[in-house]
């Protein structure tokens, strides 16, 4: 699943790995867990707003078989 940063925080689970509006979370190499998803994505965190948002993944069209 990928999340976008929609408004700015420091991860202080990542060593205060900053993260600005626009990024990709979370960022390659760093594994996160469910709960921490959670709290990002909703007002249960420090900034008491969400910092992520989930992003559809696009499928590629299948192209038609003729």
């Amino acid at each position: 699943m990928c999340y976008k940063v929609i408004a700015y925080f420091e991860d202080l689970q990542d060593n205060s790995f900053a993260y600005d509006v626009g990024d990709k979370y979370p960022r390659k190499g760093f594994e996160v867990t469910t709960s921490r998803i959670k709290e990002l994505a909703t007002n249960q965190n420090r900034q008491n707003k969400p910092l992520i948002k989930k992003v559809e993944e696009k499928k590629p069209k299948k192209a038609d078989k003729e």
